[in-house]
């Protein structure tokens, strides 16, 4: 994590208990982790005073008038639901109030989200969220929400994804603090555009930037104006809170020292509770949290293979297919099966206990599985010279194996020798389209669409041991010539290629993957959670996604909740560990490939991935950026010195809208980049010499329009 070298710090950590204190009688509970390293990537241990009790801030009665409305937004919640934004049961979200005491996990927390509250589809099935409810906190991509009712947008002067340094001035009205280091967050707010009556949308916040796992973090609101021209003000919850207004309702006190807590943090960071209109806290979930179930299972499945290849079997092999190709290579390989049942789409992680009893279970094997694959063998390999070099490649959305005869890859491979193999994505490959339908319609089926993401990772990481492996499909008759040279060498290592689908859940594959030293990942985002408004991909999703849940803002919370179990899947949830700070024992160097103007992966979120991870963009960037500083928070590309990269590709589109909402003007650029010659001859460079090429000669980088 490189925060602390990206921005200013405005104000010193503010110390306070490592963990919530027990002795409340309240479900409602947070903690203020003890100052740590940045790099360190969960919370510290629980501190000697945090069983020491602790007594309430001193505060006055509040008035008959107030202490009524208090009551009345708790009572129009109900139980477990937080009376500080009355429009949801879950908002604001995420919040530290949908949390309880746990000295078991690395956070301290545990999160708790109330049945009661989680939102229904249309024949009225509430989201099971028992999955949700082992995690020790919340995604480090969360999108934040609460409902600011009758707000002017425009008036309030959100802070905006084109100007990202702004969100970090003094008087800026959404504000974000890392209460362990007291720095504030850069981020952008907005509207959502897709809640129809006026005065009815929620306020949207994005951390531009993955925040850092374990860390406690304050959001605060301030400045804002109605439709009407009129300050927006507080609530009577949060003004009880705010002007120190004792009621007699106990579960609102109770959590009163929780919030002076979050105000001293909020004044260290130069925010005064006096002009707040709202303001709560969320705990982000610890590494082990994130991904403790996969790499258990990553380490498990090594163990057990040794040096040796995993079992497999060529069942096809296919001289000529199609031009270009010189041989196409298919067959299946053996895998531990981490899932019930055969493994397939709609099945769950196999545990050997109740993870409801034993919500830090982790997953027993259930047999094996076997996977395909398919390797492409180019025709200039295959007529001769030198071995090729080895490349893992990943699919596009929902797609296939088979994807590796597409041009660009079959041009790369014949243009630089290389031969490419792939798998499916399992959990998100052709095979789950049918369950990726079933959990938009009923989303307490999802955790099996995240729990066979992470089986896919196994299986990926499995045939990257199967191509490296002596006695592995090197040593097959389809890898050598009549001669019995070899087709391909294996001594160099292997490198992964991927583009979309396979750039975003790439990203993970490099984190985990011990066979993997550098990873090209094509128009690459992270977080569905800010993909999927932005994205045309999903509107054909959308149609089955809205009639199950007619009701927006439970749609809101539904893509924002669904990024926690995301997470241990896709990129999001390892970004913190590619370049620095690995789950292996080297990190991976990455070179990031950005289609400016893309419909299907938005910009926005590679630019987050690079912030993270600390890599650098080549400038200058197309002048066409409706961004006042483009890249800002990135360090220039120094193609001597550094080694991973960000690169935008400029083609001509249209520069993508400001909202919230996907581009759809002039085309679509998602695939120029990869089929651009000069691309593939920089990703060549990158992944077989180790080498950053500054092919765009001091210039923008341009792409040829596909």
């Amino acid at each position: 994590m490189l925060i602390g070298a990206l921005l200013p710090v405005v104000a010193c950590s503010g110390g306070g208990d490592a963990t919530p204190d027990p002795t409340r009688p309240t479900t409602s509970t947070s903690a203020v982790p003890t100052t740590r390293s940045q790099s360190t990537s969960t919370a510290a241990a629980p501190s000697s005073t945090a069983n020491e009790t602790t007594s309430p801030p001193t505060a006055v009665p509040a008035d008959a008038e107030l202490n009524d409305a208090v009551r009345a937004a708790v009572a129009a919640g109900g139980d477990g639901c937080d009376p500080l934004d009355t429009r949801h049961c879950y908002l604001p979200f995420p919040s530290d109030a949908a949390t309880v005491a746990d000295h078991t996990t690395a956070t301290g927390l545990r999160v708790a989200l109330p049945d009661t509250g989680a939102p229904r589809n249309s024949s009225g099935v509430p989201i099971d969220v028992a999955e949700w409810n082992r995690n020790d906190g919340f995604s480090p991509s969360s999108t934040i929400l609460t409902s600011i009712p009758d707000l002017d947008a425009e008036e309030s002067n959100l802070p905006s994804w084109t100007d990202i340094e702004g969100s970090l001035d003094a008087d800026t009205p959404v504000v974000i603090v890392d209460l362990e280091t007291g720095e504030r967050v850069p981020l952008w707010a907005e509207l959502e555009q897709r809640i129809d009556a006026p005065g009815d949308g929620l306020l949207v916040i994005h951390p531009a930037i993955s925040l850092p796992e374990g860390h406690r973090f304050a959001v605060a609101l301030r400045g804002l104006s109605t439709t009407g021209g009129e300050e927006v003000r507080a609530g009577p919850v949060f003004r009880s809170y705010r002007d120190r207004l004792r009621t007699d309702i106990r579960s609102v006190d109770d959590r009163r020292i929780e919030m002076e807590r979050m105000f001293a943090g909020l004044a260290e960071a130069g925010i005064q509770r006096e002009n707040l209109v709202l303001a709560w806290t969320f705990t982000v979930a610890s590494t082990d949290s994130i991904t403790r179930r996969v790499v258990h299972a990553r380490d498990a499945t090594l163990a057990e293979l040794g040096d040796r290849a995993p079992a497999f079997a060529v069942t096809t092999v296919t001289d000529a297919p199609e031009p270009g190709i010189g041989r196409l290579v298919e067959g299946t390989f053996t895998v531990p099966n981490w899932l019930i049942g055969d493994g397939t789409a709609g099945n769950r992680f196999q545990y050997s206990v109740d993870t409801a009893r034993d919500p830090d279970a982790l997953p027993v094997v259930n047999g094996t599985v076997e996977a395909p694959f398919a390797c492409m063998i180019p025709a200039a390999v295959l007529d001769g010279g030198r071995p090729a070099r080895l490349v893992q490649y990943g699919h596009g959305l929902l797609g296939s194996h088979l994807e590796i005869d597409a041009g660009n890859i079959v041009d790369m491979g014949n243009e630089h020798r290389a031969i490419y193999c792939a798998t499916k994505w399992a959990g998100m490959s052709e095979d789950d389209v049918g369950n990726a339908v079933a959990s938009l319609q009923d989303m307490s089926n999802f955790p099996t669409m995240s729990d066979r993401m992470q089986q896919g990772m196994i299986n990926q990481i499995v045939l990257g041991r199967l191509m490296l492996a002596a006695g592995g499909l090197a040593a097959t008759p389809a890898f050598t010539r009549p001669d019995g040279s070899p087709l391909a060498d294996a001594d160099p290592g292997l490198v992964y290629d991927g583009n979309s689908q396979g750039a975003i859940m790439g990203l993970a594959l490099a984190a985990l993957s011990p066979d993997i030293d550098r990873a090209a990942l094509g128009v690459i985002g992270i977080n569905y959670s800010i993909l999927l408004p932005r994205s045309v991909d999903f509107d054909d999703y959308d149609t089955i996604f809205r009639p199950a849940y007619p009701d927006p803002v439970d749609r809101l919370l539904i893509i924002s909740m669904i990024q926690m179990l995301w997470d241990r899947g896709e990129g999001a949830g390892y970004v913190q560990h590619v370049t620095t700070d690995p789950l292996k024992d080297e990190p991976t160097d990455v070179l990031l490939h950005v289609a400016f103007g893309d419909w299907q992966v938005s910009e926005l979120s590679a630019y987050i991935a690079a912030r993270t991870m600390g890599v650098p963009v080549h400038r200058p960037i197309t002048r066409r950026s409706r961004e006042v500083d483009p890249g800002w928070g990135l360090p220039s590309l120094d193609v001597e010195r550094d080694r991973s990269a960000l690169v935008i590709w400029d083609s001509g589109s249209d520069p993508i809208p400001i909202e919230d909402v996907p581009p759809r003007t002039s085309r679509d650029p998602h695939g120029d980049p990869r089929s651009d010659i000069d691309v593939r001859r920089q990703k060549a460079a990158f992944l077989f010499d180790g080498e950053l090429i500054d092919i765009c000669n001091g210039q923008a980088c341009r792409a040829e329009a596909g």
